[in-house]
């Protein structure tokens, strides 16, 4: 079983009169239009214990402007958000499996990624890990491209495909994730061409985790995976749960 992370998080939780309270004592919320995207970023990332450098934040600030630019004209985030949300939900949410992913040759494929959460972000805060990212929306493969080319990223590989149609003759990697795709019973049925007995299954989800885990149990039987950990975090502004599970092939 993984550690839990730090857990103090009430500097950033507490709730002001118009929105939380950063870390400094800056109101976010309703306050947050005077607040930068990079102060954002900053106080949302220390809160989580995460040390993201001042390039990284940088990069993100300028994903979060090519993101809102490229919404106007395509669905790839919901609309009428404030800038706390889009980073809360998107940004921060994404960058809570930095403690997994930052380790000596790790290799992420995240399916279904939509405009690149979580794995592009991770892959900005994290740029020695190759990152394989399958999205079968073309809009959304553009934008994933787009955002490649502008900040330099290398070591990235987008699939404009549907996973079911993936060769995965070709396709390793350490970890496989996907945000929002489905309940984790049908995630890791989704994924098992995938998986071998080096391969760590990353879920990411919220408060009725508990509840999908029990009802994936025979799934996860058929494809011989077991819990390997479960971590239980609270994203920085709104306080809402969050949980990351693990899982790996048993031994026998």
């Amino acid at each position: 079983m993984q550690p839990r992370w730090g857990e103090d998080l009430k500097s950033i939780g507490a709730k002001g009169k118009g929105g939380y309270v950063a870390a400094g004592g800056g109101e976010i919320g309703a306050g947050s239009r005077g607040m930068e995207v990079e102060a954002l970023l900053r106080n949302g990332t220390e809160a989580l214990h995460l040390n993201l450098g001042v390039i990284e934040i940088e990069m993100l600030s300028r994903y979060y402007s090519e993101l809102l630019r490229w919404s106007a004209k395509m669905n790839l985030i919901g609309k009428k958000q404030k800038p706390e949300q889009i980073i809360e939900n998107h940004f921060l949410d994404s960058l809570m499996l930095l403690p997994i992913l930052q380790r000596p040759g790790c290799s992420l494929l995240d399916v279904g990624t939509g405009a690149g959460f979580p794995g592009l972000v991770c892959k900005v805060a994290s740029p020695e890990m190759e990152l394989v990212l399958v999205e079968p929306r073309l809009k959304r493969v553009s934008f994933l491209r787009h955002i490649q080319r502008s900040l330099k990223l290398e070591s990235v590989s987008i699939y404009a495909e549907r996973i079911e149609n993936l060769n995965f003759t070709k396709i390793r990697c350490s970890h496989v994730t996907g945000r929002a795709v489905a309940e984790i019973g049908e995630f890791v049925a989704m994924i098992g061409p995938a998986l071998d007995e080096n391969t760590t299954v990353v879920c990411m989800k919220g408060p009725k985790w508990r509840q999908e885990l029990d009802e994936a149990a025979q799934l996860l039987a058929d494809f011989s995976l077991e819990l390997e950990g479960v971590v239980e975090r609270r994203l920085p502004f709104s306080d809402a749960p969050r949980a990351i599970l693990t899982f790996r092939r048993s031994a026998s």
